[in-house]
Order: structure tokens, then C-alpha cells, then sequence
């Protein structure tokens, strides 16, 4: 089955993929590889704000999360034509805005890693950093970024 019949039949609606926010591309593709840049979290059209283990909830955290690997895929399938062309999914960055004290930051990264094996199967399990920050680019609760394996077109 393709990935693009999986997100049909999984019943998920991609965003339209944002335009960056400052001095920078969205997807870099070299050498096989496509580089997404930090992906934010926008549910419902609003950007999710503010601290885990402070103001937002983990379960809130993971669905921040999931929102940024929505926005992944659409930032692939603008950049590639089609999420046919992945070949796997390598690696998650998952950056958490959060207190000092909250130690969660895997349980909100699984909001995306558990939307790329939903969507990719096998393919979809990856390497992954979780890492707890200070702030975020406008205020936003979660970034993710992505390298993933593409076949050429």
C-alpha cells in the first residue's frame, strides 16, 4: 500500500505546509536525504504555546508533537510530490519547552514518533533526540525536525 493510501485510509488530512519563519528553507534534499527543518506545532490553525511542567500537560505535549510530524509530512510531500518517495524515516528531533525540573520530554516526542510508524510502518521507526529547552521560536509548546531516506523521483 502506498503511504499516501495509508494517510487516506488512517483517515489523516496533512496542513498545508507553513512557509519558514526567518532566513531559511523548509526541506533540503541531497545526496538521498531530505532535511526538514524544525516543524511547530499548530492544531486547529493555532500555534500550541507555553511550558511543559508548567502551563501545558504531557498528553497536550504529545499531541503539540504530533502536530509538528503533520507538518512534517506536509513539508515532505510539498518538497517531494508524494510521501511515496520516502524510504524511511532516519531520525526525530524532538525540542521540548520546558521547565528545569520536568524530565518527560520522551513520553511528548512519541506524539510524532508514534504518527510516523501509524504512517510508515517499519519504515516509520527512527533514531531520536528529546531534549528539553529554555524557549521556543514563538512561544510554541514543541519543535520536531526530520531526516528521512528518499527513493529519486
Amino acid at each position: 500500500m502506498s503511504y499516501e493510501a495509508r494517510l487516506a485510509e488512517l483517515g489523516i488530512a496533512l496542513p498545508t505546509a507553513a512557509a519558514p519563519v526567518a532566513s531559511y528553507v523548509a526541506v533540503v534534499v541531497t545526496n538521498g536525504m531530505a532535511h526538514v527543518s524544525g516543524q511547530l506545532p499548530f492544531v486547529d490553525g493555532e500555534l500550541v504555546k507555553g511550558r511543559l511542567g508548567e502551563d501545558v500537560s504531557v498528553e497536550d505535549g504529545a499531541t503539540a508533537a504530533r502536530a509538528c510530524g503533520l507538518m512534517i509530512l506536509a513539508q515532505l510531500k510539498a518538497a517531494l510530490g508524494s510521501l511515496d518517495r520516502v524510504e524511511r524515516v532516519v531520525k526525530l528531533g524532538a525540542f521540548v519547552n520546558s521547565t528545569g525540573d520536568f524530565t518527560d520530554q520522551p513520553k511528548v516526542a512519541n506524539g510524532a514518533s508514534d504518527l510516523m510508524a501509524e504512517v510508515f510502518g517499519d519504515a516509520g521507526k527512527h533514531a531520536r533526540a528529546a531534549v528539553g529547552v529554555p524557549a521556543l521560536p514563538l512561544g510554541a509548546a514543541v519543535e520536531v525536525d526530520a531526516i528521512v531516506a528518499v527513493r529519486p523521483d
